[in-house]
Order: structure tokens, then sequence, then C-alpha cells
């Protein structure tokens, strides 16, 4: 084994045995090195102090916990090096400034006394395995691993290169790099507790590896930034050289100004005037000062799209043909004659008057007769656009005219947004269920629709998003409704209402035959000629599946057969066409929904066949009545609404005045509870309509007599005993005729509703006209 190697101290420097301790907190200082050393606490100038007054020499120890505060000796590592302080510079902050030079290692034998300032016996320590032919080789690799170091690190000084290269002990060449590399100070501190040089060193190659390969990631990293500059950089400079070409050529210089360019150009095509030319022109100034990556420039970008895309010029004049309308009307729409004449009528005032304002007209009617198809048929007759959208279960009023621009995502309301896509002036609107509009907190839709709706003040509509005076007086608006009992009565003055009352069994066929069976066979993959229905057929359906006042039931129907048919010619049960028979019905819709009228109304003493008028279309109604002894009193069943209690209260005291003219005993009333029942029990039904029905029904209780079978009757009665008229007359005329009645009793002031009802709805039946309970009474009881 070599012999140690041995630091070479100057000769007139003796190292004390004992020695007082310098804390150290940051990394560890080795041997053999000159350095300055800032001294700020009490504490470290203390012992600075004492050992001036003797030999100068202090013991450097790492605090093994870093930037903790040192208050004993066990806080300290134990290996650490013994420095001179060659000079004392104070500073006028109360701190000083000394300068130290390392001289050797040394070991803490023991802790002389362990509180600041700390003092220790110790033991010098000297590096074993220098003069091996191993620790020479490392030498190199050090040294020439360092200089790659350098040559890419500029932190490197020339200074250190130089110090690297001249120093000649392989031991002391391990610690200056160890002191100049970024390693961590507990490695460095197990550096210096390591004496053989070759261990010592070993250990560096391998720091000295790590950092070569930080500094080549590090150097990947750099190279990839640096391309991206330059990527950048360069992409910069060619788009500044095609900014510049573009300015030269009187181009758009980027998409911004672009933008700028196309919403001037198109401005001026607008030709606007007044409030709107110079609100516009503001929005576009504004536009063209704002930064393209601020909120505000988003806004105002879709603020201009919105006002580019409206037709602003007044439309052309309307060139309208009546018969090519009533062509059109013909063919898209079977029946319906009164409601086509209505509509020719409108548009030939139209015609006339050559002016489009004050067009709004709202389609009344049960679903299912067709109120959205005629309107689109009416914007067809007359070359327009159609924009439909329904307004069923709106609740927020923004719907309508917009939201404000101050709020986040604000869009203009659905009749902005209508005349954006028709991109016309003069379009036919649908505005779809307007009965069933809500009211949240969110405001009222109806009230909103006011001032669309109104022909005086929809000149200047003005929606809350545009902010603009918008001309919409030229649209054609055309509401749809079930009913106009919740619809309000300010919304609806400002609308013609014309009413489509359903269709009879005969209408049905003839829809069915020209429209809804090419449709359904079509939409399930048949042939034309696949199904083929012979018109007892088709009548059938409607006498037993398709009783409602619209067509969607029987088509419903007729989808059904072909669901099933398609599925017969799939799995190869049917190669031909079939011809559906009557009797055959059953296979493919079940039993019937529907029995005939006859075996439907078995009339008894206290029943009677009233006729209503819903939402829904014409309807009949049964009305029963039975009395049980015990104590006097009326009750009423069948979800009837408060103006229907009423009319039974005014039928059941108007029974009881007359009972006298029938022989029936006073006793009667009082010795039985009388209970009256409109079934379905749990349909709401209300209206006056059914009072000389309740009071039919009562008196046939009463007297035990029955009344006239497939007789019907509607009317309000007074509790004078007359008879009030009452309305949807043909809608209960309809109703009467799908369900077999032969005779109708109606008010006398009835007649002029009875004049509009068509002949082929009428047919097969017989009305009278009454004026008096009494009328009814002989009508209804005679044989």
């Amino acid at each position: 084994m070599a012999e140690s190697e041995k630091e070479i101290i100057p000769a007139h420097l003796i190292l004390p045995n004992k020695v007082i301790i310098m804390p150290l907190q940051g990394r560890p200082i080795f041997p053999g090195i000159f350095i300055p050393m800032m001294i700020g606490s009490p504490q470290d100038i203390q012992v600075v102090e004492l050992a001036l007054q003797g030999d100068a020499m202090i013991g450097l120890l790492l605090v093994r916990r870093e930037e903790a505060e040192v208050s004993k000796a066990d806080d300290l590592y134990t290996v650490g090096t013994i420095a001179k302080i060659v000079r004392k510079i104070n500073l006028p902050d109360g701190g000083m400034n000394i300068f130290i030079s390392t001289l050797k290692r040394f070991h803490v034998k023991k802790f002389l006394k362990e509180e600041t300032p700390i003092t220790a016996a110790v033991e010098f320590l000297d590096d074993a395995g220098a003069d091996t032919d191993e620790a020479t080789a490392l030498t190199r690799s050090l040294i020439s691993e360092m200089k790659q170091i350098s040559e890419n690190n500029p932190l490197f000084s020339e200074e250190m290169r130089l110090n690297m290269v001249n120093i000649d002990q392989p031991g002391k060449i391990a610690d200056f790099i160890t002191s100049i590399l970024n390693v961590d100070r507990h490695a460095q501190q197990k550096i210096l507790e390591t004496l053989n040089i070759r261990e010592r060193m070993e250990q560096v190659l391998v720091f000295i590896k790590r950092e070569q390969e930080l500094l080549r990631i590090q150097k990947k990293i750099q190279t990839q930034i640096n391309d991206k500059i330059e990527k950048s950089q360069r992409e910069y400079f060619l788009k500044e050289e095609l900014k510049a070409i573009r300015q030269e050529l009187g181009m758009p210089v980027d998409s911004k100004s672009g933008e700028y360019l196309r919403f001037k150009e198109q401005i001026e095509k607008l030709a606007l005037t007044g409030e709107a030319k110079e609100q516009v022109e503001q929005e576009l100034e504004k536009f063209a000062l704002m930064d393209p990556n601020s909120s505000e420039f988003i806004v105002t970008r879709n603020y201009l799209d919105t006002i580019v895309s409206l037709p602003w010029r007044d439309p052309e004049p309307e060139s309208l043909d009546l018969e090519r309308a009533r062509k059109v009307l013909d063919a898209d729409h079977y029946g319906l004659e009164d409601v086509k004449e209505r509509i020719l009528e409108f548009l030939a005032v139209r015609k006339l008057r050559k002016d489009t304002k004050g067009s709004i007209l709202c389609f009344v009617g049960p679903p299912g007769v067709g109120k959205t198809s005629i309107g689109r048929s009416i914007a067809s007759a007359l070359g327009k656009k159609f924009f439909r959208f329904s307004v069923g279960g709106m609740r927020d009023e923004a719907e309508i005219k917009g939201h404000r621009r101050t709020y986040v995502g604000a869009m203009s309301g659905k009749i902005i947004q209508g005349l954006k896509i028709v991109k016309a002036k003069d379009p036919v609107f649908m505005i779809d269920e307007i009965d069933k509009m809500g009211v949240s907190f969110q405001g009222d839709p109806s009230s909103a629709l006011l001032e669309v709706l109104d022909p005086e003040q929809n000149v200047s509509f003005r929606d809350h998003y545009l902010d603009l005076p918008f001309d919409i007086s030229h649209v054609l608006f055309i509401a749809t409704a079930n009913t106009t009992e919740t619809i309000p009565q300010p919304l609806l003055d400002r609308m013609e209402v014309i009413r489509l009352s359903g269709y009879i069994d005969e209408e049905k066929i003839a829809i069915a035959q020209r429209y809804l069976i090419p449709k359904s066979l079509e939409r399930s993959g048949l042939a034309k000629n696949r199904v083929r229905y012979p018109k007892g057929t088709l009548q059938a359906i409607a006498a037993g599946y398709s009783r409602d006042a619209g067509m969607r039931s029987y088509e419903k129907a007729l989808d059904r057969i072909h669901r099933k048919v398609a599925m017969k010619v799939v799995l190869g049960n049917l190669k031909v066409g079939i011809a559906l028979a009557p009797e055959n019905l059953e296979e493919y819709l079940g039993q019937p929904v529907f029995r005939d009228g006859e075996t439907r109304w078995k009339l008894k003493p206290g029943m009677a066949i009233g006729l209503a008028y819903t939402s829904f279309g014409g309807d009949t109604l049964l009305i029963e009545a039975v009395s049980n002894p015990g104590k006097e009193g009326f009750k009423l069943t069948g979800q009837m609404g408060q103006v229907m209690q009423e009319s039974a209260s005014i039928a059941y005291t108007y029974v009881r005045h007359i009972s006298d003219r029938f022989k029936v005993d006073r006793s009667f009333f009082e010795e039985n509870q009388i209970h009256l029942h409109i079934p379905a029990g749990a349909t709401p039904k209300d209206g006056p309509s059914a009072g000389i029905t309740m009071a039919c029904c009562l008196l046939s209780l009463v007297t035990g007599k029955t009344l006239r079978p497939n007789l019907a009757m509607t009317g309000e009665l007074s509790l004078a005993g007359n008879v009030l008229p009452i309305g949807g007359l043909k809608e209960k005329t309809i109703a009467a005729r799908r369900h077999g009645i032969k005779t109708i009793l109606m008010p006398k002031e009835n007649l002029k509703d009875l004049e509009e009802i068509p002949d082929h709805v009428k047919k097969g039946i017989t009305f009278h006209p009454v004026e008096s309970m009494e009328e009814v009474i002989e009508k209804a009881f005679a044989r």
C-alpha cells in the first residue's frame, strides 16, 4: 500500500489539538483554498474574535440540517477543515468579512464545550493511496472530463481552468472539482470524509458524468428553444413582409383589418339611415380600435355580423296570383273549404291594398287538423320564405326580444334570428302553440309578443340585443292554438282568428286515400300497391279507431298496419299485395277503441247525451243521474269546473221548480239524494253549454221517462228556463256525426252559426232550434 499523501503545511504554522468551531450552513469547505467569508450572526463574530485573540485558527464543520439554528454540538458533522484567518474587515452594518486559508482535514475526537462558542479536541487526517497508477489514471480522467464541462459551461472562468491544471496532488484535484460542481451538500460532505484518494476520485467522476448528462439535456432543451425562437422570428419577419406587400397592393393587412373592410363594405350596401346608421358606424369604428384578443372584440364582431345579416331594404311589391294560391291550398289540403275561403279573402285584400302591413292570423283548432301545414301552404302560395318556431312552454321573454349585450352569451330573439335565417324582410312566420306560453320570474313572453303582433308598433320593433328599430311590419305572422281561452285578451285582439273545426269520417277517408296512405307506405318501405284499402275498411278505421277531430290517430293506425305488413314481407309470409277487408282489421289493430253509437247509447231514465267543445275539438257527453233514499241533497262528480257546477245547480233548481207539471211529488226531492255524474271522471270539464242536457237528465230521472234515442243537445240554461247561445257549434256537430247522433237540439240564437256549417257535415242530422226549456222537453221526450 502506498504511503499517505502528506499535505504541505507552512513550517511556521503549528496545528493545534484544540480548536474553536465555526458552523457552516451552506456547503463544506475543502482544504487548500483561499476564500472570503461573510460573518453576520453574533455567535460567529464571537468565534472569530476568540480565534484572533489566540492563534487565529478555526475549525469549519458543516451543520447537519441546512438553515437549522445551531444550539449544540450534536447538530454538526464530526469531519471538517481547519483554517487560518488571514485578514478581517469590519463592515458598517456591524458584520465582518474575513479571508481564510484552509489547511487540513480533521476529525473531532471530543467536544470540549457543546454550546456556543463550541470548542473541540481534534485529530488531523491524511489522504491515503495517492501514489498509485489508478490514482494517476483517475486524475487524467477527471481533468479530461472537466475540460469538456468547462468548455460548454460559461460559468467556468479561465482562472478555474488554470487552477485545475496546475494542481499537482490527486486528492486536491478531487476536492477542487467537488467544490466547483453543483453537488448536494451531503454528497460534498461525504467526499470530505473520504480519505482514500481512489474512492474519492471515483465518486467525483460519477458526479462529473451526472453533470455532463445534465449539460447535455440542458443543451438539447436550449437548442429546441432556439429553434422555436428562430422559427417564430422567421415567421414574424415573413408576416411583416407579407403585410407590407398586402399594404402596397391595397389588400387587407390581417384578419382583423380584413373583417373591418368586409363589415364596412357590407354596411355601406345596407343603406342605413338615422339612428341605425349612426350607431352601426360607431360600433364599426370601435371595432377597428379593439385588440383582437379582448373579449369585447368577439362581442362586437358578433353584433356586426348580426347587423349585416339582416334584410334592411324594403321588399319588392307582391305579385299575388289568387288562382295559383287556390290551387296550392287545394293540392295541399282536402276539405276545410270555409278556412280556404277565408284565407283567399285575406289574400285578396292584401292584393288590392298593395300593403303587406297588419297581416296577423291565428288558426285555432284541435290537434292534427293541419294548422301548421296550412301556414306552410300560405307561404308557398305567396312565394315567400317560411320560418316556424314554437312558443309552447316558453317562459323567458328574452326568447322573443333577445338578451342585452351586457350578458355573457347574449343573442337576439327568435324574430331577429328568423329574419337572419330567411334573409328576407317579408317572410311568413309561423308562431306555433301560442296558447301554451308560461310566465316565470324571467318575464312574460306573451307580453313581449304584444309589440311583435301589433301593426302600429312593429314598424319599429326593438330587439334587446340589436337595440335598433327594425321594421317587421312586412312579415306575415300566423299563430296557431288549440284554444283561445288561455291566450291573453290583449294578444288575442291583435289577431284575426280563423277556426279549424276538424274532419268528419268522409273527409278522413278522402284525406287518407290522397295523402296518408302513400306517405305511410313510403315510410314503411312498402310499394304503393302492396296494401289496398276498400272504402269500407277506411270507414271502419275512422269509426272504430279514430274518432278524434284531427288525423293523427288515423295516421298512427295506418302506420301500425303497415309495420305489421312489413314484418310479414321480411319473414317471407307475404309474397303479393293484400286487400285489407274490414273484418281483418282486428288482426292488425287489435280490438276497436270505439263501438257503434247505437251500442254505446243505451239510454235509461236519468241519462242524457250532451255536446261539448274542448281544445281537442268537439265531443259527446253522456250525463247520468241516480237517486238514493235518504237525506235531501244534490251531489256532483266528474271533474266539473266552477261554471259547470253552477249550471248543474241551475238545472236542479229548475227541474225541482217545474216538477209539479209532471206530477212528481215534492217529497221525492226531500227524501232522496240525487247524484249527477259526467264520465270520464278523470277528464276536466267546464262551461255552461251542458245546462239543458243536465236539466233533461234530472227530469228523466224524476219522471222515470227515457229520452229519445240518438238525440243530443247543447245550450245554456237560465234560471227562468230560457236557452242561451253557445260556441263551437260546428265542432259539436262534427262530433255528433262521428258518434251516430241523428237529432241535435240547439239554441235558436245559434242559427247564424248553423248556416256556416257545410252541408256535407249537416247531412243526415236534424237540427231543432229552441228558445225555452219547454221546447227542449217537448222535443227530447217525444216519441
